[in-house]
């Protein structure tokens, strides 16, 4: 049933973990469909554009990704000591968060659903 002792479970759990610098916001207040516009267009590009793409893209979601792409510059800098120009975005994707659900009065006493969705994003980095 037990496939070891745990230190060996975890040992052989963090061989396989991923190293690459990333950040990742959850609860940002966009849904999935909106924050995947703007992930779509920085996706394999270099930091320095996809902060420029970022940066002068009409979308909100751009602010919430902005801030994240900041993020991972400055963890891979100070964590893995990478340097910002040799950076480009790996991978990055946005997961579905809960949904939080709101009533609309309507006329003769009806009442619609509205959903105020979440997403969970994540920017990873690599060095070219």
């Amino acid at each position: 049933m037990s496939k070891g002792h745990r230190s060996q479970v975890k040992r052989q759990r963090n061989e396989n973990k991923d190293t690459r610098p990333s950040a990742t916001i959850s609860y940002a207040r966009v849904s999935v469909t909106k924050a995947c516009f703007v992930l779509d267009a920085i996706r394999g590009k270099d930091v320095n554009t996809a902060l420029a793409i970022l940066q002068y893209n009409n979308r909100d979601a751009s602010r919430i990704i902005y801030k994240l792409l900041n993020s991972a510059i400055a963890n891979a800098e100070n964590n893995n000591g990478l340097k910002a120009e040799n950076l480009y975005v790996a991978e990055c994707f946005a997961n579905k968060g809960p949904t939080m659900k709101r009533i609309h009065p309507r006329a003769q006493g009806r009442a619609y659903r509205i959903e105020k969705r979440s997403s969970h994003i994540t920017v990873v980095l690599d060095e070219r």
